[in-house]
């Protein structure tokens, strides 16, 4: 697959202005009151909820249109590809997500907070020394019956194929938890080109793109079949048959 190319930015018009205004908002509105609930469930030592209700609705807020295919697996770790920020709030919604995300990530002190409300698991790949730390919070989580998501490409791509799987990004999972269940799973745009996030296109520019759509952002989740028997020998081989099962679907 070639490397994509962003789109040239579009001119927003004033009504995608008010749109933006308008979604922001209902965001704002929808962080102040998750937020709180948020640290009221955790100091009653109730289980995640909130965060993952203010993903949905970020999602919804977006104009995310969302359908599911095939059967979910509770507990599974979903090996995704990655197409949008969308993404986050849509697995969120449809599976009930965390997530495995690059360190890089936590030196943002918003994006930190709100990964960390979500229980994101960082990961360093160029920290050799804590592969074994990072391996068992990987394995914490999914030992308390919570579905990870994690996007082995390492970066978006414009959704009309995937990136080459890292089989690296797997370090920490090899060996897989015992009894883990690997689930792929592929994300489908309607219209990909005009909400994909590629190329040199800044984050606040895609950002702004979409929440200025008039149309709904349509995503097909396609829960696939688990990696299963030898496949699932390392991590080679779960990326490669990840890779192979999300790449019929996603073309």
């Amino acid at each position: 697959m070639a490397p994509a190319v962003a789109p040239a930015a579009p001119a927003i018009s004033p009504l995608g202005w008010l749109l933006i205004g308008f979604r922001l908002v209902l965001m704002l509105v929808l962080l102040a009151i998750c937020v709180p609930l948020h640290y009221l469930w955790k100091l009653l030592g109730l289980d995640r909820f909130w965060p993952r209700i203010f993903l949905a609705g970020i999602g919804m807020v977006a104009g995310l249109d969302l359908h599911r295919h095939g059967q979910r697996q509770r507990g599974a770790l979903l090996l995704s590809n990655h197409v949008s920020w969308l993404d986050i709030p849509a697995l969120a919604h449809a599976a009930n997500s965390a997530f495995i995300a690059h360190d890089g990530l936590a030196q943002f002190g918003l994006l930190k907070w709100l990964c960390d409300m979500n229980e994101t698991v960082f990961i360093a790949r160029h920290k050799r020394s804590d592969v074994g730390n990072q391996a068992e919070q990987i394995r914490l989580a999914m030992d308390h019956g919570g579905t990870l998501t994690l996007f082995p490409e390492g970066t978006t791509s414009d959704g009309t194929g995937i990136i080459p799987f890292k089989s690296s990004l797997l370090g920490a999972l090899e060996p897989l938890p015992e009894g883990a269940v690997v689930q792929p799973v592929a994300l489908v745009y309607e219209d990909v080109p005009e909400v994909s996030w590629v190329g040199e296109e800044p984050g606040l520019d895609n950002f702004k793109r979409i929440l200025a759509r008039l149309r709904p952002v349509r995503l097909d989740v396609h829960f696939l079949p688990p990696v299963s028997g030898e496949d699932l020998a390392n991590r080679k081989t779960i990326t490669a048959a990840a890779q192979s099962a999300i790449g019929t679907v996603v073309r």
